[in-house]
C-alpha cells in the first residue's frame, strides 16, 4: 500500500495482489479531484504500467457516495492566470493519457454519480462497471466552460452524437443511457453484485496473456498519438475561460445550490 495524503487533501492508495492493481482515490468533497490528486493519480497509473506484478488495473473511488464530482470547485475559483488554469486542467489530460497508454487494461468501478471530468475517466477506461443508480453528467457548460480536455476520449468512446448530447444537455443522464451509448460496459442492481463482477473480471484478466492484452490495448487506442498536443490545447481553452466573469459567477451560483 502506498502512502496516503492528509485526509483534508484527499488520498490515493495503491494495492497490488495476485496480478490485480487496485488504485483508489478519495476526497471529502464528493471525491472531487484537485490538482494534487490528479498529479498523484497520473503518476501512480504510469508507475503501474512498468510493474510486472500488475497485470490489470482497477480504478475506483472510496465511499458509498459519488464516484467523482469532477474538478475541485475550490481550486477552480482560486485560478488567477491563464497559465495556472492550463496547468490545472492539464491534470485531467495527464490522467487520461496515463490510462490509455499503460499496457494493462484499466477497469473502472462506478458506485455513484460521475460528473464533469469523472466522465472522462470512465471514457478513458477499457471496461467499466456501474450500478444502475450512477448517472453521469457533463456539467462544464453549466458553469461557463466546456468539456474540452475530456472531450476527445468521451467522443471516441460514445460517438459524436452522444457526446454532443451530453455536452449540450448538461444535466444528468441515467445509467441505462450511459450503457446504451457505451460509456458503461455493464450495469448492476447493487454494489455487491458489481464488486463481485469486478473481482471476477479482474481475476480472469490477471490470468490472461499480458502480451496479448498489451497489443489489444494499442489497437483500442490507435490514433491517439497526437493527444499530448491536442489535450494541451484543450487545457489552455479551459484555463482561459475559467477566468471570465461569466464563469466565475456561474461557479458561484453552482456552489450555492
Amino acid at each position: 500500500m502506498s502512502p496516503s495524503s492528509p485526509p483534508t487533501a484527499g488520498r490515493v492508495a495503491v494495492h497490488v495482489h495476485d496480478g490485480i492493481a487496485t488504485l483508489a482515490f478519495h476526497h471529502p468533497k464528493g471525491n472531487s479531484l484537485p490538482g494534487t490528486l490528479l498529479t498523484r493519480l497520473a503518476r501512480e497509473i504510469s508507475a503501474l504500467g512498468t510493474n510486472r506484478d500488475a497485470r490489470v488495473i482497477v480504478l475506483r473511488s472510496e465511499g458509498s457516495g459519488p464516484f467523482c464530482a469532477g474538478a475541485s470547485f475550490d481550486e477552480l475559483t482560486s485560478i488567477s492566470t491563464p497559465e495556472a488554469g492550463k496547468t490545472f486542467f492539464s491534470g485531467f489530460s495527464r490522467v487520461i493519457l496515463a490510462m490509455i497508454r499503460v499496457p494493462q487494461f484499466v477497469l473502472v468501478r462506478v458506485q455513484g454519480n460521475a460528473a464533469g471530468g469523472a466522465v472522462g475517466l470512465v471514457a478513458a477506461s477499457d471496461y467499466s462497471f456501474a450500478v444502475r443508480s450512477a448517472p453521469a453528467r457533463l456539467s462544464e457548460l453549466a458553469i461557463g466552460i466546456g468539456p474540452f480536455v475530456v472531450g476527445p476520449c468521451i467522443e471516441r468512446k460514445i460517438g459524436l452524437a452522444a457526446y454532443s448530447t451530453m455536452t449540450v444537455d448538461a444535466d444528468w443522464h441515467d445509467a441505462e443511457w450511459c450503457e446504451r451509448h457505451g460509456l458503461y460496459s455493464r450495469l448492476f442492481d447493487t454494489v455487491a453484485e458489481m464488486d463481485a463482477a469486478v473481482d471476477a473480471r479482474a481475476t480472469a484478466l490477471a490470468a490472461s496473456n499480458p502480451e496479448a492484452m498489451a497489443k489489444l490495448k494499442k489497437i483500442f487506442w490507435a490514433g491517439t498519438e497526437n493527444w499530448d498536443q491536442l489535450l494541451a490545447e484543450r487545457a489552455a481553452m479551459s484555463g482561459t475561460l475559467v477566468l471570465s466573469d461569466f464563469t466565475r459567477n456561474a461557479i458561484a451560483r453552482f456552489k450555492a445550490k
